[in-house]
């Protein structure tokens, strides 16, 4: 790690209190004295519009010895806009393994860091946390800023309900692996918050439909930018527009209301959804499938499945 700022002399007691506490020392700017810390600081930033910070994430920011960041050339670009020259030292999750002991041994010397990501609040989708927990271990004062996050705002604005949700963060690639992550949310009583790349977003949108149902859902995209938009639909319909439209640019977010209260499934019902699930999916695709889609347990809908194979293999029926 650089060592261009010289190391100052500070106390390093090991029963040091987990907050931030004020240093009494000459500094380079009035910024830098109004917000002087010692330990780690989580510093929210912006997730598009670059005036979406707070002040005191800029005093913060000002009076670090060094920011950590995922790209120094998109931080630089937001301390510039903002006046702000602080060194900036890359931590991300191609180097974290390397780099975590070396900024421990800096915050355990009594510097002040702050943790930063390209856009929105640090922790979340990145390596952060494992840093968090090994300063926290550590015995290092540690807080937190906080400001912009894209789950947040995109859940504010979806126009579902807010007072329970489920942030998933993205799914798998594959739509197999996708398939029974969604199976797994299916049955959570709450408002389920997703990122999702905008190339997979038809596609993840079909699974989510054929997973969830028709239920309501908004998908946020570029969200405090420009072209800020805002769709809101029931996955069906969304999956069909996009799907027809293909995908949008910039950063997506997908919210997705809770499931309601749905009536009994029969089991003519349940024998219909497998048959077309298992036309283009495997029997335990198919299984996790149709349990999500219409509530029942696991393992009746993997009987019902059992009792359809001995139908096709020519079979007594529901004789089991």
């Amino acid at each position: 790690m650089s060592k261009s700022e010289p190391r100052r002399a500070r106390s390093q007691g090991k029963n040091r209190p987990n907050h931030v506490r004020t240093r009494q020392e000459p500094s380079d700017s009035p910024a830098r004295e109004q917000s002087r810390f010692q330990g780690l600081a989580i510093v929210a930033t912006p997730i598009g519009n670059a005036a979406d910070i707070t002040l005191r994430a800029l005093a913060t920011l000002a009076a670090a010895d060094a920011i950590l960041c995922e790209d120094t050339r998109v931080s630089a670009r937001l301390l510039a806009r903002h006046g702000i020259a602080r060194p900036l030292v890359a931590y991300h999750e191609h180097n974290a393994e390397r780099m975590r002991p070396r900024i421990l041994e800096r915050l355990g010397q009594g510097e002040a860091l702050a943790l930063i990501s390209d856009a929105g609040t640090p922790l979340v989708s990145d390596p952060g946390y494992k840093l968090l927990q090994a300063a926290i271990a550590a015995g290092i004062p540690v807080t937190t800023l906080p400001g912009a996050s894209a789950a947040l705002a995109a859940l504010t604005v979806s126009g579902l309900p807010t007072d329970r949700f489920f942030f998933a963060g993205f799914l798998p690639a594959k739509p197999g692996e996708r398939q029974r992550a969604l199976a797994r949310l299916a049955p959570i009583p709450a408002t389920l918050i997703l990122f999702e790349a905008a190339n997979r977003l038809p596609a993840s949108l079909t699974d989510m439909a054929a997973a969830l149902g028709p239920r309501p859902a908004a998908v946020a995209r570029e969200l405090t930018k420009l072209f800020e938009e805002v769709r809101r639909g029931d996955l069906t319909d969304l999956a069909r527009h996009y799907g027809e439209a293909g995908p949008p640019l910039g950063e997506v977010v997908v919210v997705i209301g809770p499931p309601g209260d749905a009536p009994p499934v029969g089991d003519a019902a349940i024998d219909e959804a497998l048959a077309e699930a298992l036309r283009t999916r495997s029997l335990r695709d198919a299984v996790e499938e149709v349990a999500a889609r219409t509530g029942e347990g696991r393992r009746h809908v993997y009987a019902r499945a059992l009792v359809l194979a001995r139908r096709q293999e020519g079979g007594d029926g529901d004789q089991e």
